[in-house]
């Protein structure tokens, strides 16, 4: 069988299955966006890795080595925000191809890398055959009762997102689609490049009880959704209409003829933060998240007892399927 036939959550599953039973009592593993371990009476050391590869999750000739550098990052920091953690250091292995990449690239690269102000304690670097391979590992911290995981999902939950969705996908057509340069490409392309982790977001949400289940918007809420859905046990609605879209999205998808939520919801690379919330304590939190952040979050659904499955609503109640990003 080949991998393209199970993807890439059937490949992790086939990975995970051979190594639970060497899993210490008291960690978690694969199944969350970072493994957790044990720190101290009160506290979790949380660990976790990404891996950048050129021409799939990057184009070199579009990219400055800057927003490289600095994106690489983010989204490993935005796996310790999906937790409810701090990050505290980080580790980097490059694999790059010595007669195209010049001293003044990598320099620029390291300059985004450090703009997190997260320390870099080591790693590796190798030369490659063709084309830049950027592997991360971040190591953060926390409380054990703000750790949040994706099985933590109740009946009735509020589906709730940090911000909008769907400008990083946006900025990924316009490099595609090799869009002329104005505003508001320029923009949308900006955001691809340099997303922002929600870590103040995170570390904040992770103290609240009324947060149940978390994770961050890295494949899209369509297929990310579906994570927090199947480690809960849970089926889910979510109103199409009720997607949070920026009002540059919803101009360039009028202009170039997008489905402005379509990307919003299979799109992903947002990085903003996908949560399950506590019905009767949701308004509490919405006034608390006001005051701490300025801005407010955005229900998109409910949570439901049922098969692990979205059922997307639309402005006329009618209902759709859609997936997110899956590798292979």
């Amino acid at each position: 069988m080949k991998i393209k036939e199970i993807g890439e959550f059937g490949l992790i599953g086939r990975i995970a299955s051979g190594f639970r039973d060497l899993i210490p009592n008291g960690w978690e593993g694969i199944g969350d966006d970072c493994a957790v371990i044990p720190w101290g009476d009160d506290r979790s050391l949380l660990v976790t890795t990404d891996l950048l590869v050129e021409n799939v999750h990057f184009l070199r000739e579009r990219i400055s080595a800057y927003e490289l550098g600095a994106k690489s990052l983010a989204v490993n920091l935005s796996d310790i925000a999906a937790m409810g953690g701090r990050p505290a250091a980080t580790f980097l292995s490059l694999g790059l191809p010595p007669g195209t990449t010049d001293t003044e690239w990598c320099d620029a690269f390291f300059d985004g890398y450090r703009s997190f102000g997260v320390p870099l304690l080591g790693g590796d670097t190798t030369s490659s055959p063709e084309g830049i391979s950027i592997n991360i590992t971040v190591l953060g911290t926390a409380g054990n009762s703000h750790i949040k995981r994706r099985n933590a999902a109740r009946p009735g939950d509020r589906i709730v997102v940090t911000g909008p969705l769907g400008d990083s996908a946006g900025g990924l057509q316009a490099i595609l689609q090799r869009l002329p340069t104005d505003t508001d490409t320029e923009e949308l392309i900006r955001r691809h490049h340099r997303p922002r982790p929600h870590l103040a977001e995170g570390e904040w949400l992770g103290a609240q009880e009324a947060v149940h289940a978390m994770m961050d918007v890295s494949d899209g809420v369509a297929s990310d959704l579906l994570h927090i859905l199947r480690a809960s046990s849970l089926a889910a609605t979510v109103t199409i209409g009720d997607i949070p879209v920026s009002p540059l999205l919803e101009r360039t998808a009028d202009k170039y003829g997008w489905d402005a939520r379509k990307l919003a919801l299979t799109g992903g690379e947002d990085y903003v933060l996908l949560l399950t919330v506590d019905p009767a304590r949701f308004d509490e939190l919405q006034a608390n998240f006001r005051r701490q952040f300025g801005r407010r979050l955005h229900v998109i659904g409910e949570c439901a007892a049922g098969a692990p499955e979205i059922v997307y609503r639309g402005e006329e109640g009618q209902s759709a399927r859609l997936m997110g990003f899956n590798h292979f």
